[in-house]
């Protein structure tokens, strides 16, 4: 059996040196891959780690190294192709409402702001404490480091509970209003 197909074996057993292994041996190849889609790096290189958070938390069997290799690289361009999408849609989503603003619907515009960071609010306070306190520093605007820092965790951890919160605000709230409140309070 060759090290790449060990490797797989030992990535589907949880095995931490191997998926170590792995991830040393694709991020920067992925970051450079993402960034045929996406310009600024960092967003590349969230791309990239979102997908080996994925990678790790999932109960999936990988058959093959080369079939790993595939998901990967398919799971870079896929998510490269989202953020795209989602950019588009923030896009237009922020041309309506300077449009709007500017034609004296603000007054609506504040209203519905207002509504909506209580209804956020409250989602929020229903989150588990360690991803609330990781969300609340996120929109007061600290870097994912700082945040790791204040609370003591892996950067990592910051990743994924974010990712946890927002997935959880969206579910309840529906995208929009994430969309929504995460411009309004500058975040986008």
């Amino acid at each position: 059996m060759s090290r790449d197909e060990e490797l797989i074996e030992q990535l589907n057993c949880k095995y931490v040196q191997a998926f170590r292994e792995l991830f040393d041996r694709f991020y920067r190849y992925l970051v450079l891959y993402a960034m045929r889609w996406v310009e600024r790096q960092e967003t590349a290189e969230d791309i990239v780690q979102d997908l080996f958070v994925q990678v790790w938390e999932r109960d999936t069997c990988y058959s093959s190294y080369y079939g790993f290799k595939n998901f990967l690289y398919n799971s870079v361009k896929n998510a490269s192709l989202d953020y795209l999408k989602h950019k588009e849609v923030e896009g237009k989503y922020i041309k309506y409402t300077i449009l709007h603003a500017e034609s004296g619907e603000e007054p609506e515009l504040e209203i519905m702001e207002n509504e909506i960071y209580r209804r956020l609010y409250q989602v929020l306070d229903e989150l588990p404490k360690r991803c609330k306190e990781v969300f609340k520093y996120y929109l007061e605007g600290k870097k994912n480091k700082e945040i790791a820092e204040l609370l003591q965790i892996s950067e990592l951890t910051v990743k994924t509970q974010k990712r946890n919160a927002i997935n959880y605000i969206r579910e309840r709230l529906g995208a929009l209003y994430v969309l929504y409140a995460l411009f309004r309070a500058g975040f986008m």
